[in-house]
């Protein structure tokens, strides 16, 4: 098995052919209460962002790999490494998986191939993650590659008229 790869998915970057799948992702408001975003993402946005990331976590403090089904070659999600902190050898994790791939694994499988590339190959220290107190699929699927609960943020997020409860998960090395 290769660093990025499994006999069911791989994890590559970001291409120009990824806008239209970026495009669907970042514009599904049922993502927005987790990722902090309030207003839709225009293609000229996203396309800058492809055209500008250096994909060099050292440099763009972040790195998004795309999730592909190796036996279909269709992109089904999105894995990020976010506000990376080269000094204290961390960062924060985030997964997107398209509704119809979702209870399959692939998130599984992926947060696996992350964990491979953050600690041997970045020789990160600890990844973290923040996941709804709702999300029980979410917290599963932590708590199963070993990530431990470090504190919970109370009324973090807003979902309609609620405050929602924010698990902040963490994996140290």
């Amino acid at each position: 098995m290769e660093l990025l790869n499994n006999d069911r998915i791989l994890l590559r970057a970001v291409e120009p052919e990824d806008l239209e799948f970026m495009y669907k992702m970042e514009n599904d408001s049922s993502f927005w209460s987790i990722s902090n975003c309030n207003v839709p993402y225009s293609r000229y946005a996203l396309k800058q962002y492809i055209a500008n990331n250096h994909n060099n976590i050292y440099e763009d403090r972040q790195v998004r790999l795309m999730i592909v089904e190796k036996e279909t070659e269709m992109t089904i999600g999105t894995i990020d490494l976010t506000d990376f902190c080269s000094i204290n050898q961390k960062a924060e994790v985030g997964i997107a998986i398209n509704k119809e791939y979702r209870n399959r694994g692939y998130a599984t499988s992926a947060l696996y191939l992350l964990h491979n590339y953050a600690f041997e190959f970045l020789n990160l220290h600890q990844l973290y993650a923040y996941v709804s107190d709702e999300n029980i699929a979410s917290k599963s699927l932590f708590e199963e590659l070993g990530y431990c609960k470090a504190g919970i943020l109370k009324d973090w997020i807003r979902k309609n008229n609620n405050y929602n409860d924010v698990i902040i998960m963490q994996y140290i090395k």
